[in-house]
């Protein structure tokens, strides 16, 4: 099934949260591989609107900044990965679909989750602040994702800076 958006135009979206250690899923059996690992695993649904930028994003890669971090961490592209996306949230199907979100699972369960309703209207370092608490409570691999250089770099595109 083919994304309502072109991954070309779109891909400076992806990127972002690729150069700051995040691994993007393009296929069902990409989901299915990375939930199936043990420990804890973030999953950010991304999107293409203003929230994701300006929010959803930058602040995965501040949380990534914190001293514990989820042991995998993943992205799915709403509206251009579509079954990729579809496949992730059969893995948390008992929370109504939206994008952006944040699924935070130990095991393959989810323990945390920030629907788009907690993202859109809150900056980065808000978002970020949702993410840190789960993190210190579940999480044991150790942070940041990358220095914080590369992430400053991650966010400078000129694509997001117009």
């Amino acid at each position: 099934m083919m994304g309502k958006y072109d991954p070309q135009m779109v891909g400076w979206m992806e990127k972002e949260l690729v150069d700051i250690g995040v691994q993007a899923l393009k296929t069902e059996s990409d989901v299915e591989t990375f939930m199936n690992q043990s420990g804890t695993s973030m999953v950010l649904i991304n999107s293409v609107c203003g929230c994701a930028a300006g929010g959803a994003r930058p602040g995965v890669g501040i949380a990534l900044q914190h001293k514990t971090i989820p042991d995998n961490i993943a992205t799915v592209f709403a509206g251009v990965d579509k079954e990729a996306t579809a496949k992730a949230r059969t893995f948390f199907d008992d929370i109504a679909p939206s994008s952006p979100s944040i699924a935070l699972l130990k095991d393959g369960q989810v323990i945390h989750f920030i629907p788009s309703h907690e993202i859109e209207g809150y900056d980065h370092e808000q978002i970020a602040a949702k993410l840190t608490p789960s993190f210190d409570e579940h999480c044991k691999a150790e942070g940041p994702s990358v220095p914080e250089d590369k992430l400053k770099e991650a966010f400078s595109s000129p694509q997001r800076n117009g």
